[in-house]
This record gives structure tokens, sequence and C-alpha cells, in this order.
């Protein structure tokens, strides 16, 4: 395989999670918190690759798959469905009596 895409794939990965942890972490609203986890599912989606393409480094590859499917079920959450009930966001600022 091409150590350049190799690298490409495995940098991307790495990065993109970064990224996208981090605006998850600053909780920017609800669509840039979507957003993060459509940059989750690529980051996924390159470290799938990564790990099915590198010698010995399956665990990635799997670890990724999990990781997908859960990114996805985050960008459907954020981004597809309309009405969240329960939402914490909505809840916000109330007190309990």
């Amino acid at each position: 395989m091409n150590d350049t895409l190799l690298a490409i794939l495995q940098y991307y990965g790495a990065g993109a999670s970064t990224l996208a942890a981090l605006i998850v972490s600053l909780n920017l609203g609800r669509r840039r918190t979507g957003w993060a986890f459509v940059i989750f599912v690529t980051s996924s989606i390159a470290l799938i690759a990564w790990g099915f393409l590198q010698p010995d480094s399956e665990g990635i590859g799997w670890q990724n798959i999990a990781l997908l499917i859960i990114n996805a079920i985050g960008v459907y959450r954020y981004l597809i469905l309309k009405d969240t009930p329960g939402d914490p966001d909505e809840k916000r600022g109330e007190t309990e009596q």
C-alpha cells in the first residue's frame, strides 16, 4: 500500500477527531455539534480504511466501525431529528422545586 496514502488517512483521522471533540466540548449549540459529528464520521471512515490497510492495525479499524455507528447516531440526533423530547438544552436555566 502507498505509504503516503496511509499517512494521510492516519493523520487526517487523528486531526479530524481532535477538532470534532473540541467543537463538541465547546457546547456551541445543536447545529455546530451536529456538524462536529459529521467530522467525526469522516474521521472514523479514514481510520477504518487506515486500520484495515495498515498491517497489524485491525483493532483501530474495528474500533472505528463502532465509533462510526455512534457518530452516525449523533448526526441523526443533532442534524436530522427535529423534535427532541427531553432535550437537556430545553431545561437549562430551570430550577428544581
